[in-house]
C-alpha cells in the first residue's frame, strides 16, 4: 500500500498541491463585505482574470458582537461562503485571527474583551486564550471540513495576523498555543504566520509547525526591492520553506517582480473591493496619526466594490497566462545565481530595472525586465526603446513602457519542437490541442525569436515575419505589424502555431485561435453619469439629545467606557447634572479620555463635535446656570492597528469617556518657572529634583522652555507652584503646543507623561483643595523643538450619570417610525442643517437600470450622515468641512452603494434613510444633491 501524500506539500523550490507544483495567484474576497447574493459572482470574475485562488479572513465580532452570542447565518455564513469558492474552482487561504487587522473595527476582536481588566490581548495570556479558544471551537470545525484533505478549497490556514507590528511579549508561546488548538481541532494542511514587517520570530514565535509568510508594501517603483525579497528567500530556504508572500501591493508590475524572485504565493490585497455595512468601519494610523475608515472599503483593486472590473483585471489574466504558459517548469524554478543569458546593453535607460532570471526546473531561463518610471497616467504609454544584449551578443532594441514587465525566454526547450534559444517578445500563452501547439507572444515594436534544434523536414510558413535559416537555428524576425503568425508542420502531421499581437491584443485577448482568429473584447468601465431619479423626499426632525428608536437612559454610578458598559458599536448618550459648585459661571468643558466621535450639549444647546483621538479635550464655552449635559459619543470603530502615538489607537482602547469636566478657571503657567538641566547621573534621580523640600531658589527664573541648551536632546527641570482652589475636584495639566516628552511631578508624586498625541494629565489625586500644588516637569526636546504652554483646567466633575445606547436596530426603529410621521411633510433642497441641527431625509429607491444597484454620490459640506436601506445601515459618511472632520481612508469618503439584492422585490421600493447631523459649528450644514449613478 503506497504511504498517503499530504495535499499540500512545501518545500523551497516549490509549493506542491496534490503532488503538482503551482504557482498561486491570490486575491483577497471577503464575505462579510460583499452581499451573499454576490459572492458567485465576484469569484467568478476574480476566476476570469486569472486568479485561482482567494484569502479571506474570518471577522470573530462579526460572528460573536456580544459574548456568547454567535451567528454563522445569512451573510455569516462562512461555510456558505468556502462552498462557494469551491464551486468556482479557487482555492483559499483562510486567516482567522483571532486579530485579523484588514481594517475592519478592533482588527476582528470583540468588544467585550476591553471591559476585561489586565487582559492581554494578542499575547500568551490565559484569560485572552480562554476567549480565543471559544472563537477557534466555533470557526476551526467550519475550517476542517473545508480542507483539501476533505474535498473542500483551504490549502493553509492562517494563524494571527502580522503579529511583528504588536508588542507580544511571547510570541512562542502564543502561537504555540494557537498551533495546538488547530491541530486539536483537525486541521491538516499548513499553518502560516505572516510577517508584516519582516520580523519573522515576532510573527511565528518560531513554533514548530508554523511557516512564516511575508507581507511587503514597498513602492512599486523601489530599485532596491528584489534585494529585500531575496533575502528572505534565502533565510525561508534555509528550512526548506518557499517564500509565500500573503499580502503585497495591487498593481501587477510588484506581482511580476515578486514572481521574479521565486515567489510560489502571490497574494495582492484587496484585488476585490467590499464595503463596510452597518457599524463595522475601524479607526487606523494612516492619518496624523488619526484617521477613520470609509464604509466603501476600496484600494482601486481589480474589482469595485460594486462588481466593476477595471482595467488592471486584465493584467491579472495575462500574469495568469505567462505562469501557465511555463507551468511547472516555472513553479519549480528558483533565482539564477548567476549572469542572465539575457542582458541590457549600452545606453539602457536608468529606470529599467534588471535583468533579473529564474532558472526553469525544465531547464532554460526566464529573464524579467521592469521599467520603474511613473507612468503618466494618461492610460496610453510611449514605450521607450532599450537595448538588449541577446545570448549571441548582438544587441536589439525591446520597446517597453514605464509601468511595464515583461519576461523573456532564453534556452526553453519545447517538447517536441527544439529550443526557444530567445525571444524578444513575452511568451503569454500556451495551448496544446487537436490543432496542435500554439505560442503566443506579445511585444511592442519589431524584435525577434529563435529557435534551435528543429528537424529540417518542418515546413515553414510566414506572415508579417521573416525567416532566417542560420547555423544552428532558424530566427524569425517581426515588424510592427500585428499579428504575426509562425507556423510549422512535422512530417507526421504536428503542428506548431506561435502568434505575436501588441500588448493591448495580449491583455484583451479572450480566445486565439490556430487559424488565426483573435477574439477581444474592450474592458474598459463605462461612464459614471447620473440619471435622473424623480425622487420625492420627505423629512422629519430628529432630537440629537435623545436616543433613538426606544433606547432608554439608565442610571450609571461613574462615567466609563462603553465597553465597560456593554455598547459595544454604535452610538451612546451620557447625560449629567451639574450641582451648586459647577453650575455656576464657567470657562469651558473638558472632555476627559474621549473617542471617537462625541458632541456636546449644555442645557440642549449645540456646543460642538470633536474627535479626540482618545485625549482629553478642552471646549472653550463661557457658561451661567448650566444644570444638564449630554454628550452623545459614536463609536466610529476600534482601532484595528495598534499605534501607541494616541490613546485611541492602541488596540485595547475603549471608546465613549471618562469624565467631563465645568472648568471654573484656567491657569496659564507659561512664565516664571524655576529651571535647570539634568546632566549625567542625575537623570537616575528625578523625584529628588521633584521634591517640594528641594532649595531651588539659586535656580535660574525663565518661561517654560525658554532657557536654550547646546544639547540635543536636552532634559530640562521647571519647577512652578499654582493655588488650587477649595471647592474644585478636578485638576488637569495640558501641555499645550509640546513638541517633546513630558514626565510630570506634583507636590514630589509621579503623575505620569505626557507627548505631542496626549498632552493631558489628570492630577486631580495629587492635588490637595486649597493648597498650593507644586509641579515639576521634566521636558526632553531638541532646542529647537517648541516646548509650548502649561495650562491647568480646573474645576468640577459632573454628578449623577445617565447612559443609553443605540446601535443598527434602534437607528432602524427610529427611521420607520420617522418616515410613517414624515409622509406629508416634504424636504427642500438644498437641505439646510443649523450646527448642530439632526434632521432625517427619506425617499422610496427607484429601480436600478443594473442588477448591481446604484452608487450615490453626495455632494454638500458639513455634514456627517447615517444612510439606511431599509432596515440596513449601508454606510456612513463625513463631508468636508470644519476643522474636527478627521482625515478619511479607505475609500471614496463621498459615497455610497446600494446593492440591487437590497433594493427590494422588482428592484425598487425599498426605503432611503438619511439622518443628517450638522457637525461644524461655525457654519450650517448644507446637503446640496445626490447623484445616482447605475452600478
Amino acid at each position: 500500500m503506497l504511504p498517503s501524500v499530504a495535499p499540500v506539500q512545501l518545500s523551497q523550490e516549490a509549493l506542491r498541491i496534490r503532488g503538482q507544483a503551482k504557482i498561486v495567484l491570490c486575491a483577497s474576497v471577503f464575505y462579510f463585505r460583499i452581499p451573499r447574493e454576490r459572492w458567485a459572482e465576484r469569484l467568478a470574475a476574480l476566476r476570469a482574470h486569472g486568479y485561482d485562488c482567494v484569502d479571506v479572513y474570518f471577522p470573530w465580532n462579526y460572528h460573536e458582537e456580544s459574548e456568547g452570542e454567535w451567528r454563522f447565518d445569512g451573510d455569516r455564513d462562512a461555510g456558505a461562503f468556502l462552498d462557494a469558492v469551491r464551486e468556482a474552482g479557487l482555492l483559499a487561504v483562510a486567516r482567522p485571527g483571532p486579530y485579523i487587522c484588514s481594517e475592519w473595527d478592533g482588527g476582528g476582536l470583540p468588544a467585550y474583551l476591553l471591559a476585561e481588566d489586565g487582559i492581554r490581548l494578542r499575547d500568551n495570556d490565559p484569560r485572552y486564550l480562554r476567549h480565543a479558544s471559544r472563537w477557534y471551537e466555533r470557526i476551526l470545525p467550519i475550517l476542517r471540513r473545508h480542507q483539501l484533505s476533505e474535498g473542500g478549497p483551504i490549502l493553509c490556514v492562517q494563524l494571527e495576523n502580522e503579529l511583528d507590528f504588536y508588542g507580544c511579549q511571547d510570541p512562542a508561546g502564543y502561537m504555540k498555543a494557537l498551533r495546538e488548538m488547530a491541530l486539536r481541532h483537525g486541521i491538516d494542511v499548513p499553518l502560516i504566520a505572516c510577517a508584516g514587517q519582516g520580523g519573522l520570530f515576532e510573527a511565528t514565535g518560531d513554533a514548530e509547525g508554523v511557516v512564516p509568510a511575508c507581507n511587503f508594501y514597498p513602492h512599486d517603483r523601489d530599485p532596491e526591492f528584489e534585494e529585500k525579497v531575496l533575502r528572505y528567500r534565502e533565510r525561508l530556504a534555509e528550512r526548506n520553506y518557499p517564500l509565500l508572500v500573503t499580502e503585497t501591493n495591487r498593481s501587477h508590475f510588484l506581482l511580476r517582480r515578486l514572481l521574479g524572485c521565486g515567489v510560489k504565493l502571490l497574494g495582492p490585497y484587496l484585488q476585490v473591493s467590499g464595503t463596510d455595512f452597518g457599524f463595522s468601519n475601524a479607526t487606523n494610523n494612516w492619518g496624523e496619526p488619526l484617521a477613520f475608515l470609509t464604509s466603501d472599503y476600496d484600494f482601486g483593486g481589480m474589482i469595485s466594490p460594486e462588481g466593476r472590473i477595471r482595467p488592471e483585471a486584465c493584467e491579472g489574466r495575462l500574469l495568469s497566462r505567462l505562469i501557465d504558459a511555463y507551468g511547472e517548469s516555472l513553479a519549480e524554478a528558483v533565482p539564477l545565481t548567476g549572469a542572465p543569458a539575457v542582458g541590457l546593453g549600452d545606453g539602457a535607460p536608468e529606470a529599467v530595472l534588471g535583468p533579473r532570471a529564474l532558472s526553469l526546473s525544465r531547464g532554460g531561463q526566464l529573464v524579467f525586465l521592469h521599467h520603474a518610471g511613473e507612468p503618466s497616467g494618461e492610460g496610453t504609454e510611449r514605450a521607450e526603446a532599450v537595448p538588449l544584449r541577446l545570448p549571441d551578443g548582438r544587441e536589439v532594441p525591446l520597446r517597453l513602457a514605464a509601468g511595464e514587465s515583461v519576461a523573456l525566454p532564453a534556452n526553453v526547450p519545447i517538447a517536441g519542437w527544439g529550443t526557444l534559444l530567445h525571444s524578444t517578445a513575452e511568451l503569454f500563452l500556451r495551448r496544446e490541442d487537436e490543432n496542435g501547439l500554439l505560442l503566443a507572444f506579445h511585444a511592442e515594436g519589431a524584435g525577434e525569436l529563435a529557435l534551435g534544434g528543429c528537424a529540417e523536414a518542418l515546413a515553414w510558413k510566414t506572415e508579417q515575419a521573416e525567416l532566417a535559416n542560420e547555423t544552428g537555428r532558424i530566427r524569425f524576425s517581426f515588424g510592427e505589424q500585428r499579428p504575426a503568425w509562425i507556423r510549422a508542420e512535422a512530417p507526421d502531421g504536428a503542428r506548431l502555431r506561435l502568434v505575436i499581437v501588441d500588448r493591448r491584443t495580449a491583455l484583451e485577448a479572450e480566445r486565439i485561435g490556430a487559424d488565426g482568429e483573435i477574439e477581444t473584447r474592450n474592458r474598459e468601465p463605462g461612464a459614471d453619469l447620473p440619471v435622473p431619479t424623480g425622487l420625492r423626499w420627505t423629512t422629519a426632525a430628529a432630537d440629537p439629545a435623545a436616543p433613538p428608536g426606544g433606547a432608554e437612559f439608565r442610571s450609571i454610578p461613574r462615567p466609563d467606557f462603553l465597553e465597560k458598559q456593554g455598547i459595544y458599536r454604535g452610538c451612546a448618550w451620557y447625560e449629567a447634572e451639574l450641582g451648586e459648585a459647577a453650575a455656576g459661571e464657567r470657562k469651558g468643558w473638558l472632555l476627559r479620555r474621549a473617542s471617537d466621535v462625541l458632541s456636546l450639549y449644555a442645557d440642549g444647546a449645540y456646543r460642538g463635535t470633536f474627535v479626540p483621538g482618545g485625549s482629553d479635550r478642552y471646549v472653550e464655552s463661557p457658561e451661567t446656570a448650566v444644570r444638564r449635559l449630554t454628550v452623545r459619543a459614536e463609536i466610529w470603530g476600534h482601532s484595528n492597528f495598534h499605534d501607541a502615538r494616541l490613546p485611541g489607537l492602541d488596540l485595547a482602547s475603549a471608546k465613549g469617556l471618562k469624565n467631563v469636566v465645568s472648568v471654573a478657571e484656567v491657569h496659564r503657567l507659561g512664565g516664571n518657572w524655576r529651571t535647570r538641566y539634568v546632566r549625567g547621573a542625575q537623570r537616575e534621580r528625578l523625584a529628588e529634583w521633584a521634591d517640594a523640600e528641594l532649595d531651588d531658589r539659586s535656580w535660574t527664573i525663565a518661561g517654560f522652555g525658554g532657557w536654550l541648551s547646546a544639547e540635543r536632546p536636552a532634559l530640562e527641570c521647571f519647577r512652578r507652584s499654582f493655588p488650587a482652589a477649595r471647592d474644585a475636584d478636578s485638576w488637569t495639566v495640558h501641555f499645550r503646543g509640546l513638541q517633546g516628552r513630558v514626565r510630570l511631578f506634583v507636590n514630589g508624586a509621579d503623575a505620569g507623561k505626557a507627548d505631542p498625541y496626549d498632552p493631558y494629565l489628570d492630577i486631580t489625586p495629587y492635588v490637595v483643595p486649597g493648597e498650593a500644588a507644586l509641579l515639576a516637569v521634566f521636558l526632553e526636546r531638541t532646542t529647537e523643538a517648541g516646548a509650548g504652554d502649561v495650562v491647568v483646567y480646573e474645576g468640577n466633575a459632573a454628578r449623577k450619570w445617565r447612559l443609553a445606547g443605540a446601535g443598527e436596530r434602534e437607528l432602524a426603529a427610529e427611521a420607520r417610525d420617522r418616515s410613517a410621521g414624515a409622509a406629508g411633510e416634504a424636504a427642500e433642497w438644498p437641505c439646510r442643517l443649523e450646527p448642530g441641527e439632526m434632521r432625517w431625509l427619506f425617499a422610496p429607491l427607484p429601480a436600478s437600470p443594473s442588477a448591481e444597484g446604484w452608487r450615490v454620490r453626495v455632494r454638500g459640506t458639513g455634514l456627517k450622515l447615517s444612510v439606511l436601506v431599509g432596515d440596513r445601515l449601508v454606510s456612513r459618511l463625513w463631508l468636508e468641512g470644519g476643522e474636527e472632520r478627521p482625515t478619511l481612508r479607505g475609500g471614496d469618503a463621498s459615497s455610497f452603494w446600494i446593492p440591487g439584492p437590497w433594493l427590494g422585490d422588482g428592484g425598487s421600493g425599498e426605503r432611503l434613510s438619511l439622518l443628517l447631523e450638522a457637525v461644524d459649528p461655525n457654519a450650517a450644514g448644507l446637503l446640496e444633491q445626490l447623484d445616482f449613478i447605475p452600478a
